[in-house]
């Protein structure tokens, strides 16, 4: 991997998911559906797409004709503060995220099987380079990535978000590759369904994939009645980008309530959103921030921790942070009055890890009280060391605490942790507490550190030290298979090689008529290469007969195969020949 400064600031954790992009694995039937793709872009997207899409093309550096190299493209996308990497195939969402928070798009190296021209159910290069990069010129549009990355790699998931992510995989995987059988197909399908079917109250990643699908992948801007594409979804398909505009698409202007409208990613959707301007999309996703738990904290901002059953963080007002696998809360009022992990647990503060407070010192978990305490109006974080003494906080001497929420503690003071002026961590021997006739901590357990804060502030998945957590995302067990095509596809591949070289000079034209007849002799369910040889053949000379047979043939592919009439009207749409 060709890196640079903005991929220098990737952090460890997400390096795992970073592939080589196999682009010897390309063969020139692959080069031949990107080709196709992007013509039909360049020539019906103008009128449609937003009006950067274009100049975003040519700032991005990807090309027309051939599948682009992806490091090749970071020198250009750096200059406007972006950079892509390979990865395989769908990815955690919470990754995905992460990546886009650091200007790094995730590119599938894929592409899709020429029977899925029109739309893919699976990420791949002509999605990510094709569909994202383009409009990420914009400098609105980008700023609006970045921080729905941001916002996005801290939103709680739940165990069901981790089964769906790894059903779609699995069907995005064996829809990818051409070759597996329908029956295997139908069966991935009829899992995914009764796993859709067993959704609960949806998480907060579910909510904002839902924002994110609506707007980054299938997002719509302008006006109801004279809307444009934005979304790479609908950018990167051209049956979508037709569909999309057709009445039969319900139009719907863009507000939070989009993300409680869920989707299906192997049909066309039946609604889209339309943004006035991309500062709109800012704004709502700042207002569906402000109900998530990392803007919110309190009781609801923990209980999302816990339900998330994976490692998460809950900051204290004081500045605290604590990461781990949160198990257990105990209320009081309405509020948390004593929060528990079970586990490796790291305590930081502003995002870095508490010398002596990693996960080795905290391996069976951390537990402490929230609140304030009885009968003094100022938290106790605020305090200074003279105000401590007040109150019989001393090093040194026995200490008796009672808190709001009726939590008593009785230890001895042997340590005080500062931070930017405020208290954040006090540490005693000879510890006991009690809340609610339950011993929480007993003094032959060991030293207890106590989390001071009056409140949980904020709650954000996944650790906040995550180098020095140890944070890593497992690459999936499940690879995009290799596709191994049979010696009749590499025939076939061989004639759209040659059809590509003619065209870019390194084989004659007078070589057309004999490659014509060996395709329509060996291959005669072929419409691409045939295309691409009748966009060679020049009126000009001696090929009106050739020229005729071919185009009898896509008219006769066109009555015997509906799904590929479209795209054979499409392409003859675009040749130059004058027939």
């Amino acid at each position: 991997m060709e890196m640079n400064e903005i991929l220098d600031r990737l952090p460890r954790h997400l390096l795992s998911l970073v592939i080589d992009q196999p682009y010897a694995s390309y063969t020139a039937q692959d080069h031949a559906v990107w080709r196709y793709v992007m013509r039909q872009n360049v020539r019906y997207l103008p009128g449609i797409a937003h009006s950067s899409y274009l100049d975003g093309l040519k700032r991005t550096g990807i090309s027309i004709d051939r599948i682009p190299h992806m490091y090749g493209m970071n020198r250009i996308l750096r200059e406007i503060g972006w950079a892509a990497v390979a990865v395989d195939g769908f990815i955690p969402p919470s990754a995905f995220m992460e990546f886009q928070a650091y200007n790094v798009l995730v590119i599938a190296a894929d592409i899709r099987p020429i029977n899925q021209i029109g739309y893919t159910p699976a990420p791949d290069i002509i999605h990510e380079a094709a569909g994202h990069a383009p409009i990420i010129a914009d400098s609105v549009y980008s700023d609006y990535l970045q921080k729905f990355g941001a916002v996005g790699a801290k939103a709680f998931s739940s165990p069901y978000d981790k089964q769906l992510y790894n059903a779609i995989r699995h069907l995005s995987i064996l829809k990818a590759d051409p070759y597996t059988p329908a029956g295997i197909i139908r069966k991935a399908e009829e899992e995914l369904n009764i796993l859709s079917g067993l959704a609960g109250n949806p998480s907060e990643l579910s909510l904002i994939r839902n924002l994110h699908w609506w707007t980054v992948e299938y997002g719509l801007i302008g006006t109801i009645d004279k809307p444009r594409i934005y979304g790479a979804g609908l950018l990167s398909s051209i049956a979508e980008s037709y569909h999309c505009m057709q009445p039969v698409v319900k139009k719907i202007l863009f507000s939070p309530d989009a993300v409680n409208y869920a989707f299906d990613i192997t049909e066309p959707q039946p609604q889209l959103f339309i943004t006035p301007d991309f500062e709109t999309l800012l704004n709502v996703l700042d207002e569906i921030t402000n109900t998530m738990a990392i803007r919110k904290g309190g009781l609801e901002a923990v209980k999302k921790a816990i339900h998330s059953e994976n490692t998460a963080t809950c900051v204290y007002s004081s500045g605290l942070q604590v990461s781990g696998t949160f198990t257990g809360i105990m209320e009081s009022n309405g509020e948390p009055a004593y929060i528990r992990t079970t586990g490796p647990t790291s305590l930081a503060f502003n995002n870095k890890e508490l010398t002596g407070h990693g996960k080795i010192y905290h391996a069976a978990g951390f537990g402490s009280p929230v609140g304030r305490l009885k009968q003094i109006p100022v938290p106790l974080e605020d305090f200074s060391d003279e105000e401590l003494g007040q109150i019989g906080l001393v090093t040194g001497e026995k200490v008796e605490l009672e808190f709001e929420s009726g939590l008593r503690l009785r230890g001895v003071l042997e340590q005080k942790r500062l931070e930017n002026g405020k208290i954040i961590l006090l540490t005693f021997s000879g510890c006991t507490i009690e809340l609610q006739g339950n011993v929480l901590f007993s003094p032959e357990w060991g030293t207890y550190d106590m989390a001071v804060g009056r409140n949980i502030i904020s709650a954000f998945a996944g650790p906040a030290d995550p180098d020095a957590f140890g944070l890593s995302y497992p690459v999936p067990a499940e690879k995009t298979h290799k596709i191994e095509h049979s010696g009749k596809a590499l025939e076939l591949h061989s004639l759209y090689r040659e059809t590509r070289d003619i065209r870019e000079g390194t084989i004659p034209p007078t070589d057309l008529p004999a490659l014509w007849d060996r395709l329509k002799k060996k291959f005669p369910e072929d419409w691409l290469c045939a295309m691409e040889i009748l966009e060679l053949l020049s009126p000009k000379r001696d090929n009106k007969g050739i020229i005729h047979e071919i185009m009898a043939h896509l008219n006769e592919r066109k009555a015997e195969s509906p799904e590929v009439r479209k795209l054979i009207e499409d392409g003859m749409g675009m040749t130059e020949v004058k027939y």
